[in-house]
């Protein structure tokens, strides 16, 4: 069991059965959809991504990947997973950079090169736009690219 800094929540861990070869997230992966990131519970993006980043420095191409939602996978769901949040971090930070409020952003879509393949469950695409939005800059791990 390893506890990582706050991404889900302020309160994520990650466990790995090595003889197993096993990597359990729970909320800090979700396997083909869009994860809920609780900001005001110490979640962020940054965080969720440190997250999926430490997480993959932890398997190899065996390692089973079970995540909180979605079906179980493996180390190449868990870097698409990290790459989809890279990819909507950059461009909502680069929307908020240029002074948008969150309608404009949201109007922009962001997230919506991912949309087809990560939002088609409960969190859906302007949902997780808003979450990435309302977190850029809280609780901040300086990893926030791969």
């Amino acid at each position: 069991m390893k506890p990582i800094a706050p991404a889900h929540t302020d309160g994520d861990i990650i466990v790995y059965f090595k003889n197993a070869d096993v990597l359990v997230h729970g909320d800090t992966f979700w396997n083909g959809i869009y994860p809920f990131i609780d900001n005001a519970r110490g979640g962020s993006i940054d965080g969720a991504i440190a997250a999926a980043n430490e997480a993959l420095g932890m398997c190899t191409d065996r390692t089973v990947v079970v995540p909180g939602h979605g079906p179980t996978g493996d180390r190449a769901h868990l870097t698409a997973f990290r790459d989809m949040l890279v990819g909507v971090r950059k461009n909502v930070a680069a929307l908020k950079k240029q002074g948008k409020s969150l309608d404009e952003v949201l109007a922009a879509k962001p997230s919506a090169e991912y949309d087809p393949t990560w939002g088609q469950f409960v969190i859906d695409p302007a949902l997780f736009d808003r979450l990435v939005y309302q977190g850029l800059g809280r609780h901040s791990s300086g990893q926030s690219s791969h």
